[in-house]
């Protein structure tokens, strides 16, 4: 089970304009959709059996998402820690998870569809081609029998239904259950739960091997400040000012 420690979404986000990675010195927390992906993995869990590992890769103060992962229902906890880990990159992020989970062993990898800082969506495909397994993609629902994963994506108008042989990487929407929050219980308990760090050279790897992956950010240029609105007087011809409008900004056709 993939975990993210990000900023909080109800508070503003800045970049760093040093390094243009996003700035995780405010608040940060366990990503939302981990949440909601942790929660489904525990109830396959408890139906299916087996045990939910929690991984991550990152700073020191992720421990905090691994922490929260525990107090929720995981069993154990990984943590990737190194001073050489790569930055925003997800090629070379995907290359150091990977050799993870070959490492930790695994039946279902369990990854949120995309993440709310990063949000590029493909850290868990990059994930299945370097494992080798098959990815289930925007997965609303889901059940394990056997060795089958049976899951249905929303498609909008229509829905699919997906079936691959274990083990596979699944990615899910926010649909895919209400996030749990932890309880004083499960916060107690998490301290007694096993948590361990795992670096570079213990997965075999080296920042040599993972650096110039993905994508080299050039620069970065604050945000602009918001303009003045278009205010639009209703005189009767208010529908054709907003036609017009819009058609200028190239929003709807002339």
């Amino acid at each position: 089970m993939l975990v993210k420690h990000v900023p909080d979404t109800e508070l503003p986000r800045h970049l760093d304009t040093a390094t243009g990675a996003i700035d995780m010195s405010g608040d940060n927390v366990l990503d939302e959709i981990n949440s909601r992906a942790l929660t489904w993995a525990l109830d396959l869990r408890n139906a299916a059996g087996g045990e939910v590992i929690a991984l991550t890769m990152g700073p020191k103060a992720a421990t905090e998402s691994l922490r929260a992962a525990l107090a929720i229902g995981a069993n154990e906890a990984v943590h990737i820690i190194d001073d050489a880990q790569p930055g925003p990159d997800a090629i070379a992020s995907s290359a150091v998870l990977a050799a993870a989970i070959k490492q930790i062993g695994f039946d279902l990898v369990v990854a949120g569809d995309a993440s709310t800082d990063g949000s590029t969506g493909a850290v868990p495909a990059m994930l299945a081609e370097r494992l080798g397994v098959p990815h289930l993609t925007y997965v609303t629902a889901a059940s394990v029998a056997g060795q089958t994963i049976t899951a249905t994506r929303d498609g909008g108008d229509v829905s699919y239904e997906l079936t691959a042989d274990l083990p596979a990487v699944v990615s899910v929407t926010e649909k895919i259950a209400e996030p749990k929050v932890p309880g004083f219980k499960g916060i107690m308990t998490a301290k007694r739960k096993p948590r361990r760090t795992l670096q570079l050279s213990d997965l075999g790897l080296d920042a040599s091997s993972l650096a110039g992956g993905g994508w080299t950010i050039t620069s970065v240029t604050p945000k602009p400040p918001r303009g003045k609105g278009h205010t639009i007087t209703d005189d009767g011809t208010a529908a054709q000012q907003i036609t017009d409008y819009l058609a200028n900004l190239q929003i709807i056709g002339k």
